[in-house]
Order: C-alpha cells, then structure tokens, then sequence
C-alpha cells in the first residue's frame, strides 16, 4: 500500500483519489488559520512554487483538531489561505487526524513516520513541548500529530519518507524535497 492508495475529500466534498498525484514527490501537510504557524503558508507557496514544475505538490488539509485553530468553513479558509497568502496548491476539505475520526491516509501516514521530535530552538517549540506534557507526561511517544502543520515527505513511488514537525525550519523541509526529487 502506498499514498496514492487512498481517496480524501476535496474542498467540495467529492472524492479525489490520490493516485491523481502518481509519481509525483508530495508533502501532506495538516494546517490551521489561527494558528501561530499559519505565516508558514507564505513559505510553503514558495516552496510550491519553486518545485511544482519538477514534479511536486503540497496538498493541504486543514485541521481544527488543535485548540480549534480552524473553525471557519472549509470555503472561509481557502478565502484566507489564497487571499491573505497567495496559496495554489491543492486544498482538501477539512479532517481530523487524531483520534477514532481520523482519516484514513493519516493513519497510514502516521504509522508509517512516528512523532520525530520539536527542533527545541524554535521559539514556539517550548510552548508545544508544555502543553503537550501538561495534557500526557509521555507524549512523545506516540505516533498521533502533535500540532498543526506537521508535514509528511512522499516519494514518487508514494512512500512516506520523512516527517517533519512544524518547528522544523522550513529550509531543511526544502532540502528534504530536493533530494527526493
């Protein structure tokens, strides 16, 4: 089984099967409105931009799992996302990736790269780390998403072959890609 095995919900609700995305290098990425990474979708347009030719693409799902950084409609936020930040990639209706209601491809996704650890010298990253461990002593142990923003790397076979938590710089996330591609 690989990525393109599976079949998400776009942004109006239809079914889109991933083999659409079939040789191409892919970063999966949960993401969020309010969230105090959402300037990320600045980067990773450029990132997208700077690739799409080559045989990638981002898709994005957003996610309002995490202190309810996504609460508009999944319309809202694609407003947001292309006015406010200039996003082209792909946008897919919203999903949970925790939990029982967890999407299929993020249980894959998940069981295939666990938890790889916050980069602590993000300033962020020590604010996750408390919360986290306020809510479970041993969080990283488990493989489930920590926050929004965390990004999955999919070879062109549609293998997961790295996972990055969203204190990772994004330039070592962009270094990741290339050498895939």
């Amino acid at each position: 089984m690989t990525v393109y095995d599976f079949t998400v919900k776009g942004r109006k609700g239809e079914d889109v099967k991933l083999s659409q995305y079939k040789d191409k290098v892919l970063l999966v990425v949960n993401t969020a409105t309010q969230c105090g990474f959402t300037p990320e979708y600045t980067e990773l347009e450029k990132i997208y931009e700077k690739y799409q030719g080559k045989g990638f693409e981002i898709l994005d799902f957003p996610c309002n799992q995490f202190d309810g950084q996504a609460p508009e409609s999944i319309e809202e936020i694609h407003e947001l996302c292309t006015l406010k930040f200039g996003t082209k990639f792909p946008q897919f209706g919203k999903v949970e990736v925790n939990g029982e209601g967890a999407i299929p491809l993020y249980k894959y996704l998940k069981d295939k790269k666990g938890f790889a650890g916050f980069d602590m010298s993000h300033k962020i990253a020590p604010i996750l780390d408390g919360i986290l461990r306020k809510a479970d002593s041993e969080y990283e142990k488990s493989s489930e998403i920590k926050w929004n923003f965390t990004k999955f790397l999919v070879n062109r076979e549609g293998e997961v072959v790295a996972r990055f938590e969203p204190s990772h710089d994004l330039a070592k996330v962009a270094e990741a890609i290339e050498n895939v591609l």
